[in-house]
This record gives C-alpha cells, structure tokens and sequence, in this order.
C-alpha cells in the first residue's frame, strides 16, 4: 500500500524544519516547505528532489495558507516565537487558528505538532504556556492531530541545547539558579525527527499529545556536566544562589554566551518546571528508533564530530542531503555550534599540482594527522593539539585557468578552543601572532 502524503512544513527554515525536510523526502513523501523568505532555502541540496518544492506564506496571512495548504495530507505545525514582546501568545494563538481554518477549507487530514514537555497542574512559563494552548487549538479542532511533546533537543542550532554548550565552555565555574537540579528528559533530535516523520502515517485512536524523550533523565546540571565529559573540560563547579531571577540569569547569559537575552530569557523561564514524560504511550503508535533511543552522552559526541573532522562553517555548498542532523546547517543562528576561528590566505606557484599535492602531503604527514585526503586538490591536517584548543590546516589546489602551468594553493587554518582557556588564548594571543610569536600561535 502506498504510503506516501503531500506534507507542508511550516518554519521550513527553523532548526526542527530545516532537518524535518528531508528527512520526510528520504521516506518517500512529497514535501511543500513554507517559508516567509524561501530565498533562505534556495541552495538547499534536498530542494534537487523533484518532489520537494518552497513556497512563500506567512502564518499570520490566512490567505496565504490558504493557498499553500492546497492539495496538502499533512501539516506539520512546527514555528514557535522565541519573542519576548507582550503579544506574542496572541499572534501564536492567530497562526494555529489561521493553520486549522486553512487546513479544513483545503481537506487536510492530519496536523502535527511539535510542543514541549511539561508536568500538569503546574503554573508554566508564558512560552511554555503558550505552546501547550497552541497544541490544545490544534486538538480541538475537527482535524485528527498528533501533538508531540519533547523536553531538550540534542543537537548544534537546537537554542536549549546551545545554551547547555555555551555556559559548560566558557565559565568553568558558574553561579546557577535552583532549577539547576530540576529533572529534564532529552532527546537526540534524530530520534525527534523519527517520531515526527513516523506520525505522518501512524495510526492513532484521537487527537491528543504523546510525550516523546530519550532514555536519561538528568538534573540540568548533570547535562552541563555530561557535555564537559564527553567535550574534554574539566568538571563544572556550581554554586546555587536560590534568589537568582530569570530576568538576572539572562541577563547573565546574554553577558558570557553569545545568545541573545530576547533568546534566553523564555529558555531559562522554561526550565522552572520540570521536562519529563509522563508516560510511554507513545511506543503503541510508533516503534522506537531501529537500534534503540540516543542516550544523552552519545547524542553531545554526535554535536561534536563536525570539529572532530575540521570542517568549516556551515554552507549550502558544503552541506549534503544526508548530512546529520545533529550538525549544523547554514539556516541555524550565527552563535551556533562550537566556537571557532578560522583564516584563509592563497599563494600560486609555478608547478603542476601533482607537484605540490605531494610536497604537501608529505608536510601533512610530518606536522600532525591527515584526517581528510581528495588528491589532487584537497588535504587537510589535524596539527598536534595544544592544551587549549584543536587546530586544523586544509590545502585546497586548483589549476591556473591561463597555460603558464602554475596551481593556486588556498591555505584555510581552523581553531577550535577548549573552554574559557582556549577562548582567551586565542583572544590574548593576536598581537602576539602578528608579532610571530610562536607559542601564541597554534599553527606554527
């Protein structure tokens, strides 16, 4: 039996979005990613799929989805405002009115929905607040949905696991409010993208929420420690100061990550209360991954092995249809993923480049590990590490478009510091780098 929907995703340039796409082509569905700028997504490599297609909306423009949604089986209701203006709630509850009345004058049979866990009978912050009447709009109304609900995702661009990796790497020693031993249940958003592409087509008995996590349920504080772990860094030291606010803990946040206090502050407010699963009902609708739920450790090593490689930042020509969806992407926020510097400088010589590919190479050999080889016109080298960060050279070699025989050597030097060490190492150390001073310099 055929299998396939018509799926629309709104917030197709979001962090769920960006990754849901084409996680839903490669189960065989036709996808329509709405977007209110699809200029952001033209160079995505999964839009070569001839099933895949981008269109413009707004979902506050009931007109426009409208016209989006037709021919559409199934919604997936994925934008969430990380505003902290006064009306926010109003206008999330305008967008998931302006979802239901689009999708029943079009005949959509389900919507899905991504929200947040949270325990019941407990006063909730107004973001989390929001989300749970967005999915209660979404429930009531006529159309079969399938509310999901999830506490942490694991995974470079997720804010809340951003925020995890930030305050672990730069403050060794950190003032914390009490919810730092509140009980949270993450979850490796591959096993999210899972439970939301598998509800396109699962069986349900009625419109409801399903809890979905992972397989650990940790103080926040222990996840800050897991990540210092598996990352390299010594232990954290907190000190819990009962009387820290919210809007103090932002505004502290804002002060020594680069995410901005508009960000941070609804993403500590959320972690007032716990984010646990009450239940497992969802394992009668949809099976659990093949190979079993990421433990939390092995879903931060999958956030870390972008660096691990050496690779750059995140771009469209970079990028590949089946690149993880634990590692960036070029749509995430600037102040994703791991800290790094990077220079680039470019030289030509008069050689052939199967010449200089082997000088190269033999220096690469000489000087650390080559972890990537494209001969004849790729190499890159992890350097011997420093106590303060993981360094990488990459040659790229192209030939000169004239007949003079020459090749253009592009040399791209990447840092990645460790924690707040590494950070002011390669911060202080500038004017000693231009001074060529070569313990200030990872790559000499």
């Amino acid at each position: 039996m055929d299998e396939s929907r018509t799926c629309l995703v709104t917030g197709a340039t979001g962090y769920v979005g960006g990754r849901l796409a084409p996680r839903l082509l490669a189960r065989g569905h036709r996808v329509r990613a709405l977007a209110r700028t699809p200029e952001k997504l033209a160079d995505a490599p999964w839009l070569s799929d001839p099933t895949a297609e981008v269109i413009r909306g707004d979902l506050s423009d009931r007109d426009s989805l409208v016209k989006a949604f037709a021919g559409v089986d199934v919604v997936y209701h994925l934008v969430h405002s990380m505003s902290t203006d006064a009306d926010f709630a109003a206008e999330e509850r305008r967008a998931a009115e302006n979802v239901v009345a689009a999708a029943q004058q079009n005949g959509v049979s389900r919507i899905v929905y991504l929200g947040g866990l949270h325990p019941s009978g407990t006063d909730l912050s107004e973001h989390l607040a929001s989300r749970a009447e967005v999915g209660d709009i979404l429930i009531d109304s006529p159309i079969e949905t399938i509310a999901l609900q999830a506490g942490t995702l694991i995974g470079s661009g997720s804010a809340s696991f951003e925020l995890i990796r930030h305050l672990t790497e730069r403050l060794p020693a950190m003032t914390t409010p009490r919810w730092v031993h509140n009980k949270i249940q993450p979850i490796a958003v591959d096993d999210a993208l899972h439970y939301l592409v598998e509800a396109a087509t699962a069986a349900v008995p009625s419109s409801r929420t399903w809890d979905i996590g992972g397989p650990d349920v940790l103080e926040y504080g222990d996840m800050m420690q897991v990540y210092a772990e598996v990352a390299g860094l010594r232990p954290r030291v907190m000190v819990v100061l009962p009387y820290l606010t919210p809007a103090l803990a932002s505004r502290w946040v804002r002060f020594v990550t680069p995410i901005r206090g508009k960000i941070a502050r609804p993403l500590i407010e959320s972690l007032e209360c716990d984010a646990v699963c009450r239940d497992r009902a969802v394992d009668a609708i949809i099976d659990r991954p093949e190979g079993g739920l990421t433990s939390y450790s092995e879903a931060v090593a999958h956030t870390l092995e972008r660096s691990a490689r050496g690779d750059g930042r995140a771009s469209w020509a970079n990028a590949s249809v089946d690149v993880s969806p634990a590692e960036p992407l070029p749509t995430d926020p600037q102040w994703a993923g791991e800290e790094m510097f990077e220079s680039e400088t470019r030289v030509s010589e008069r050689a052939s480049s199967a010449t200089v590919w082997e000088r190269l190479e033999r220096d690469a050999r000489h000087r650390g590990e080559i972890v990537l080889a494209q001969r004849p016109d790729r190499v890159r080298i992890r350097l011997r590490d420093n106590r303060f960060g993981r360094s990488y050279r990459e040659y790229r070699l192209q030939d000169a478009d004239d007949a003079d025989g020459s090749v253009t050597v592009t040399t791209t030097d990447r840092y990645f510091p460790r924690g707040l060490a590494g950070l002011a190492y390669w911060r202080l150390g500038t004017p000693f780098r231009a001074l060529g001073i070569p313990g200030f310099d990872p790559f000499r």
